[in-house]
């Protein structure tokens, strides 16, 4: 990976801590969690994606190793906390930043994965972990039903997103323009999914 494409990663992954903290406190809300309990939902969060990533790749934890994941959550998580307090917000505000979160996370996954020399449809599953899981243990600590499990598009925006970048990849696109397009696409499809309530056939059981 050369430089400038380690430094946009990295710039990506610092994005994608920071969106989805904030997420997390602005769904924690509803709650009534205090500072504590914000930055413990915050941190499960932001970070429980690519932990769980980084543990099956067999590679070192992503913000054990550079500490400065886990301050930019907390700042985040802080300020979004701070903001609350000062504005009332839109109850359903946390899906905006949730889905940047989501397409940000999903790049980055699927180009750590891919940097591991792992199989290609290994590489989009842990796109998906990475983009996916953090949200899960953030509704599991709020109580809540994981949005992943009953909300529109949401895992599969992420995998579609993450083959997108691997096809681009494949075709020796710019691993920045690769990135920006599959990352684009990831957002503007669980906004619209969002928007006109677009999701795949759900199942239930008589």
């Amino acid at each position: 990976m050369t430089p400038s494409m380690s430094l946009l990663m990295y710039l990506l992954s610092q994005i994608a801590v920071a969106s989805c903290a904030a997420a997390a406190v602005l769904e924690a809300g509803k709650k009534r969690y205090d500072p504590f309990g914000m930055i413990v939902v915050a941190t499960s969060a932001a970070l429980g994606g690519g932990s769980i990533r980084d543990m099956l790749l067999g590679r070192p934890v992503f913000w054990v190793h550079d500490a400065t994941y886990l301050g930019t959550t907390i700042v985040a998580a802080l300020a979004t906390f701070g903001l609350a307090r000062l504005a009332k917000l839109p109850a359903k505000l946390f899906l905006l930043p949730d889905a940047m979160g989501l397409a940000l996370f999903t790049v980055t996954g699927t180009r750590a994965a891919l940097v591991m020399d792992a199989p290609w449809i290994v590489a989009s599953f842990m796109g998906v972990v990475t983009g996916v899981m953090g949200g899960v243990l953030r509704d599991m600590l709020c109580n809540e039903e994981p949005v992943v499990f009953q909300s529109t598009l949401y895992a599969t925006a992420s995998w579609g997103g993450a083959l997108v970048f691997i096809g681009l990849m494949q075709l020796e696109m710019a691993p920045g323009n690769a990135a920006l397009i599959a990352g684009s696409a990831i957002f503007c499809v669980r906004l619209a999914a969002i928007r006109w309530n677009i999701g795949l056939p759900q199942f239930y059981s008589k």
